[in-house]
């Protein structure tokens, strides 16, 4: 029997990789959370500003949509707010410096067998395992 978190895995990695294909004919362009976030912030975006508020409205509506019908699902984070804060932060500074996300890199950079977005998820990979690595069993704090 396959435990329901990894149905719920599965399920959730076709949406997003349907989502990334579809985008990418639809529209002729690479689907990544941050640069379609990016744009609207330093308004490079404004010509096709709709279909950007629609697609991190739906990223971010859909699961509080979901929270609210079936509840919100049990997690591990922490409940410090410096922290998140702080982490948020740093994933944000980071998708700038990497000059895209997990969802631009990893999804559509890996799919298309890109270098810089298989190089660009492993560093990921890595610097998320140090991270943990590090907030868990050396400064205790996770």
């Amino acid at each position: 029997m396959i435990p329901i978190d990894w149905i719920f895995g599965l399920i959730g990695g076709l949406m997003i990789g349907v989502a990334a294909a579809v985008f990418l004919l639809v529209n002729g362009r690479i689907m990544g959370a941050s640069g379609l976030l990016g744009g609207l912030v330093d308004g490079s975006g404004r010509g096709n500003m709709a279909e950007r508020l629609a697609f991190i409205g739906g990223l971010v509506g859909m699961p509080l949509l979901l929270a609210f019908l079936n509840g919100a699902p049990a997690t591990n984070l922490t409940t410090s707010l410096p922290i998140l804060v702080i982490a948020g932060l740093c994933v944000g500074i980071g998708t700038r410096m990497a000059n895209g996300c997990t969802s631009g890199h990893g999804v559509c950079g890996i799919s298309r067998f890109s270098v810089r977005g298989i190089v660009a998820t492993l560093c990921y990979l890595v610097a998320g395992a140090l991270v943990m690595f590090v907030a868990r069993h050396v400064l205790g704090v996770i």
